[in-house]
């Protein structure tokens, strides 16, 4: 469970920073409006990244599948921004796409460097 636990926050941590990164650099190319957008689905992200490691692990002991209430947020926020005119559904979904990076970022790291 200790490899599971570094796993998760490893994950967590590498979210937050391409978070600040890309929001950075959205900041820089585009208006304040669409980085903020992409900061609230980045941040949706997070908290999703951290639902599903809760559901994970609560896996085999007390449950037998995932659970689906993590998506519901999801759709809330796609929703929300689709009924409320001044956020973009681009920016938002890209922004939660962030910890699909993140997981993407540790697969090449441990493919290309798998002794550390």
């Amino acid at each position: 469970m200790q490899e599971y636990y570094q796993l998760q926050q490893d994950l967590l941590i590498v979210t937050v920073i391409l978070t600040g990164v890309i929001f950075v650099t959205v900041c820089c190319f585009y208006p304040l409006k669409i980085a903020l957008n992409y900061l609230l689905g980045a941040v949706v992200s997070v908290v999703y990244l951290r639902m599903l490691a809760k559901d994970v692990e609560k896996l085999g002991r007390q449950q037998q599948r995932l659970s689906k209430a993590r998506l519901a947020i999801f759709i809330g926020l796609i929703v929300v921004a689709t009924q409320w005119n001044s956020l973009s559904i681009l920016p938002i979904f890209l922004g939660f796409l962030t910890y699909k990076a993140a997981l993407i970022l540790y697969v090449l790291k441990t493919a290309l460097m798998p002794e550390s």
